[in-house]
């Protein structure tokens, strides 16, 4: 199990990218974690659990996003699986 943090920047709040990410990970299967906006307007940052494979298909759609989001930037940082989450969600 491996963990990922991405931050996505553009037009990605206001546009339904939490939800999307939400119904991403659930279509996916076996992904655990959450998504949040942060605060300056622009990114919205996911932090997802899970093998290898299924988060690298998450990530390919987290860079489209949904019909409204334009992502201009993708950062990505990968780790070791903490295990603190217990299913994938919307945080604030």
């Amino acid at each position: 199990m491996v963990r990922m943090t991405v931050r996505m920047r553009g037009r990605v709040q206001m546009v339904g990218y939490r939800m999307f990410a939400e119904v991403e990970a659930e279509r996916i299967g076996g992904i655990s974690g959450s998504v949040r906006n942060l605060p300056d307007g622009s990114t919205v940052e996911v932090i997802a659990e899970g093998t290898r494979a299924s988060l690298e298909e998450f990530l390919d759609e987290l860079k489209i996003g949904p019909a409204h989001a334009l992502v201009r930037d993708v950062e990505i940082e990968w780790g070791v699986a903490r295990g603190e989450f217990s299913a994938f969600e919307t945080t604030f």
